[in-house]
């Protein structure tokens, strides 16, 4: 999943994309309004966080800019404000949900994968090929019976592979979906992450690479 956090608060803005990061999520930041839709822009993105309280282009605005250009991300906007009416207002410019602060982080984890989850054609609620099963939801995967030690980057993978139902996805598309900004596209992230993710899924093989293709789960 693809999140664009968007908040003028540095310390608040670093927290955020370091804990979604940690959570197996691709995360670019944004200070103000004008950056963020210059990276919608460039980006397809699945989810923004988006702080209603932006100085300079407040962030009604910027979500009014995100809804009339057809971007199919979803928002969640985030506010100091708590009253019903706030919320009503943030909601009625077409934010998909609403979190007032301060806030838990393990709510805004949930709200953030549920908005994912709308953005992508629907699913079950676990995937699985074969004897591979992976829940999103409590971020477990399996295969034979037997649970996977995987980290975040790993997992996000292999439910990215998964997700796509045997299509072949290009190590591009994974870069871009999987990571963020920071990566570096010239780099054998990918390979290096797919090899490793291949040792602890064993054997037989469950990743396979479609030469100059890419790779996918299932076939041979």
């Amino acid at each position: 999943m693809r999140v664009l956090v968007v908040e003028d608060h540095r310390r608040l803005n670093t927290l955020i994309t370091a804990g979604l990061r940690r959570e197996a999520m691709a995360v670019d930041a944004a200070l103000d309004g004008t950056a963020a839709l210059e990276r919608l822009a460039d980006t397809r993105y699945d989810v923004v966080v988006l702080d209603r309280d932006l100085p300079g282009m407040h962030g009604d605005e910027v979500c009014r800019r995100i809804v009339a250009g057809g971007s199919a991300a979803r928002v969640l906007m985030l506010t100091a404000a708590a009253k019903v009416r706030d919320r009503v207002e943030g909601l009625g410019l077409g934010a998909d949900d609403y979190l007032p602060k301060p806030f838990d982080f393990a709510e805004l984890v949930a709200r953030v994968r549920a908005l994912g989850r709308r953005t992508a054609s629907a699913l079950p609620p676990v995937l699985d090929d074969g004897d591979l099963s992976l829940d999103p939801g409590r971020r477990v995967a399996s295969r034979a019976g037997r649970r996977l030690d995987l980290s975040p980057k790993e997992f996000a993978v292999l439910e990215y592979l998964l997700a796509a139902g045997g299509r072949v996805v290009p190590a591009e598309e994974l870069l871009e979906r999987v990571w963020d900004e920071a990566a570096d596209p010239f780099t054998t992230t990918v390979k290096t992450t797919i090899g490793r993710l291949r040792a602890k899924l064993g054997r037989p093989p469950a990743i396979h690479t479609v030469r100059e293709g890419g790779y996918r789960i299932g076939g041979s």
